[in-house]
């Protein structure tokens, strides 16, 4: 995809990648989808994002690399699962060259979903009843 390409949708951005890492991206999102079912998949920052009561998470690729922002929470509470790969402050980079860890990622998106209904329950924007027990 060309750096200065403006997207409308996550169908727009993931059609800007060369087919093998549009099928990376595609599995990206369904697991994303399937573990925040309620976030509403949003463009910000012309990249995917997942919004419930906040950010959940945003991807995006790269030449050679897909990178994943679950926020720095979701960095620390799972990073012994990522020491193998590249991380920073609320970044993970999963190289294009091995398969995605989804179970993983899909544990990483829960844990994002379960920190944003906290923090609405907290702020009295969710009551407490409307939380689906795990």
């Amino acid at each position: 995809m060309k750096a200065n390409t403006v997207v409308q949708n996550v169908d727009e951005y993931i059609a800007g990648f060369p087919s093998n890492t549009q099928k990376l991206l595609k599995r990206l999102r369904t697991t994303i989808r399937k573990a925040a079912p309620q976030a509403e998949e949003t463009i910000s920052y012309q990249m995917p994002a997942y919004n419930l009561y906040g950010k959940v998470v945003y991807f995006a690729a790269y030449e050679k690399h897909i990178g994943f922002y679950p926020m720095p929470s979701a960095i620390e509470n799972f990073k012994k699962a990522l020491a193998e790969y590249q991380t920073s402050k609320g970044t993970v980079q999963f190289p294009l060259d091995k398969p995605l860890p989804l179970p993983l990622i899909a544990k990483m998106t829960a844990f994002r979903v379960n920190e944003n209904l906290q923090a609405a329950e907290l702020k009295g924007k969710l009551k407490p009843t409307a939380r689906k027990p795990k």
